[in-house]
């Protein structure tokens, strides 16, 4: 399987989606510049975290303008796996990708913490190697990780299975001692309507090998895996 790992200036874990997707999973990786107009050839698509042009007007704004999101809009649309991870998701959401936005967390700190996600489905591209409302441990670093939607919205994604993922506790209940940011409906990854683009918070990457305390961020690799091959 070739992953392509976007860079924008400011994007910093592109090496780590790399490391993870190239080192530990022994897939194929290119680093993608924001100012390619192509990404032909590629099965899956990476939207790493960082800082995307400093987060300047807002997280993943100026980054939404750039050249490579008229490719991977096109890319998306033509089927194509996409996964926005931190600042990732915060650009796909801009770039109308996916609904909603993220916003300050609800406390106004910046949080780089252990979590724990609660899978809400295990028949899409990204979860097929995961147990039904399996908890995955994968930590998350954002101070603008509070996703909001309005209610119709929010209902929608319910209705059609779009919540992904779920900050929970170590019990598997999703309440509001479990989310870190305020998150509407401990929302911690959403999918768009035809499942081929996910956008979540937390990092897999940085939960891909035990010595990090925790290899769960792989399941989510490993399912696009087996689901390309």
């Amino acid at each position: 399987m070739r992953f392509g790992i976007l860079i924008f200036p400011g994007t910093w874990s592109d090496t780590d989606c790399y490391h993870q997707v190239k080192t530990v999973l022994g897939q194929e990786a290119d680093y993608v510049w924001h100012r390619q107009e192509s990404l032909a050839g590629y099965d899956c698509v990476i939207v790493p975290g960082g800082f995307s042009y400093g987060d300047y007007l807002r997280a993943g704004a100026i980054a939404r303008f750039a050249p490579v999101m008229e490719a991977l809009s096109d890319f998306a649309g033509n089927g194509g796996l996409v996964v926005g991870i931190c600042n990732g998701f915060q650009v796909l959401c801009e770039a109308g990708l996916l609904p909603g936005a993220l916003m300050r967390n609800a406390h106004l700190e910046y949080r780089c913490q252990w979590t724990n996600l609660r899978t809400e489905r295990i028949d899409t591209s990204f979860t097929t190697r995961c147990h039904p409302s399996q908890s995955l441990r994968i930590p998350v670093s954002h101070g603008e990780g509070n996703y909001y939607a309005d209610d119709v919205t929010l209902n929608r994604l319910e209705t059609n299975g779009q919540v992904l993922f779920r900050y929970c506790d170590d019990d598997g209940l999703a309440n509001e001692a479990a989310n870190p940011n305020g998150s509407a409906r401990n929302i911690a990854g959403i999918i768009n309507e035809r499942g081929n683009v996910l956008g979540m918070m937390p990092h897999p990457e940085r939960s891909c090998e035990p010595l990090l305390g925790s290899d769960d961020g792989n399941l989510i690799f490993l399912s696009l895996i087996d689901n390309v091959g």
